[in-house]
């Protein structure tokens, strides 16, 4: 099959639409983007990104010449596929909110014609269903206005992680498609089949990982391909979840969860990818798609009782942050608390069902002050929460400086090099350092002066971990395996 570059039309322009549309423009194609934030599109028409995500601005510079940014939906007629990545979010129930979308394909449909054959591509996380929806909703409209178009619609679900959603574009490990229409299959295989092959030009903010093995090609049924990206992401949620409630165990018994966790990731078929223990995930993705599985269970009167105990072990996790607090304070009130960390994940500015949002509000309910530092987040956090009761400080010292504790939310990775010294030296009291991440060592916390507290290191809260890896250092004039 000859290739040639396509005419795409992306709705949406949130951390999939935008990156999904950089990063095809970036191989090759005529992209457009459409949303309805005005704001946003003008931010995008000056070359500034409205998210924060590694590398995009430097790609809306190189692909500028492939890329064009509205408001209008017009653009959509002469597109040989059309994308929809809008916001799908949890409504009260539990079940995914698809009004934006639905409000998209009525806007789309009008530009539908039998001049050319197009494709509409579901891209956000949708129900399973939501493809046979969207083709009725345009067959139904194409009806009342008594008019054709040569049109199939597809699933081609996302699988980007924040802060590495270029990378996870241009390097994926498989790209899903479904599709019962072998036009639309050819007509998305023919978009990404530089992406497949790998033969676009690395661009420099993302270059090709060495070895990079060619990317699979999964061509599926709709339905299955809506299923895939919710029994991923659930999987995923489940799996930090399980390590999450091993380490509540490895506390009990004196176990390190570090090292648990290195000794069954090592197995290939377990795998060490999301075998961090901690204070648990957030973000857009885990807790809306876990509950809109387990809702799409129950409306076929289907009980999915494993995802749902990740779902509470998860929020457990929160909880068990301010306990480990208490045990070590005794009393909150009246204390000063310091967050480092305010984004649910490190390299993104986003706070959606960011843990530290829930650990701030539960300090603040027991009257404690909170301070807080983020290296990208904070602009974001006095924007959307300004109800919060927290005070913003310019770096990691001036947070410490008369805190009681100290809460590691975010993983940054400037956090994994902190002056530990200096901040025991400006904190106050016992000097609390809690790791909600385990990414600190635990003797070199200790020996700066902080009382050192993570998650399923229950050796080190005691100090017998610490001890024994001293103890182990003078016996044999080494360090102990895992320091």
């Amino acid at each position: 099959m000859s290739r040639k570059n396509l005419k795409v039309c992306i709705v949406g322009t949130g951390y999939v639409g935008l990156t999904t549309g950089v990063c095809l423009a970036g191989i090759g194609h005529d992209v457009v983007c459409i949303d309805i934030d005005e704001k946003k599109i003008r931010m995008l028409k000056a070359g500034q990104s409205p998210i924060y995500e590694p590398g995009i601005e430097d790609l809306l510079k190189v692909a500028a010449d492939k890329l064009s940014f509205t408001t209008q939906y017009t653009d959509c007629k002469d597109a040989d596929v059309i994308i929809l990545a809008v916001g799908t979010p949890s409504a009260k129930s539990g079940k995914a909110d698809l009004s934006y979308m639905e409000a998209a394909v009525t806007e789309i449909v009008n530009y539908l014609h039998g001049e050319k054959f197009q494709v509409v591509v579901n891209k956000s996380t949708v129900p399973v269903g939501t493809a046979q929806r969207t083709e009725m909703i345009i067959s139904s409209i194409l009806h009342k206005q008594n008019r054709q178009a040569n049109f199939a619609v597809a699933s081609n679900p996302e699988f980007l992680r924040e802060g590495l959603a270029v990378h996870d574009t241009f390097y994926p490990d498989r790209i899903v498609i479904g599709a019962k229409n072998t036009e639309a299959l050819n007509s998305l295989r023919n978009m990404y089949a530089p992406l497949l092959e790998q033969t676009f030009a690395a661009p420099k903010a993302c270059p090709r990982p060495e070895g990079f093995p060619l990317p699979a090609l999964i061509t599926t049924d709709v339905t299955s391909a809506e299923m895939i990206k919710y029994a991923a992401n659930s999987f995923l949620a489940t799996k930090i979840s399980y390590i999450n409630e091993i380490s509540g165990l490895c506390e009990k018994v004196g176990a390190d969860v570090t090292e648990v966790a290195r000794g069954i990731g090592l197995d290939k078929r377990i795998g060490s990818r999301f075998l961090q223990a901690g204070v648990g995930w957030g973000g857009s993705c885990f807790g809306k798609d876990t509950a809109a599985i387990i809702n799409t269970g129950l409306e076929y009167a289907y009980e999915m009782p494993i995802i749902s105990a990740a779902v509470a072990v998860n929020k457990r996790q929160r909880s068990r942050m301010i306990e480990k607090l208490q045990e070590s304070l005794k009393v909150v009130r009246g204390r000063t608390i310091g967050l480092l960390g305010l984004s649910f994940k490190p390299d993104t500015d986003d706070l959606r069902d960011a843990p530290a949002l829930d650990i701030i509000r539960y300090l603040v309910e027991m009257g404690a002050r909170v301070k807080a530092f983020d290296p990208i987040a904070m602009p974001n956090c006095k924007a959307y929460y300004p109800e919060l009761a927290v005070e913003y400080t310019d770096d990691v010292l001036q947070l410490a400086s008369g805190c009681d504790a100290v809460l590691l939310i975010t993983e940054w990775d400037e956090f994994r090099r902190l002056p530990l010294e200096q901040l025991a030296e400006r904190m106050t009291g016992s000097k609390v350092f809690v790791d909600g991440r385990n990414i600190v060592d635990p003797g070199v916390a200790q020996e700066a002066g902080l009382l050192y507290i993570g998650f399923g290191r229950s050796g080190y809260e005691s100090g017998w971990g610490y001890n024994w890896r001293r103890f182990h250092r003078q016996l044999t004039g080494k360090q102990a395996v895992g320091e």
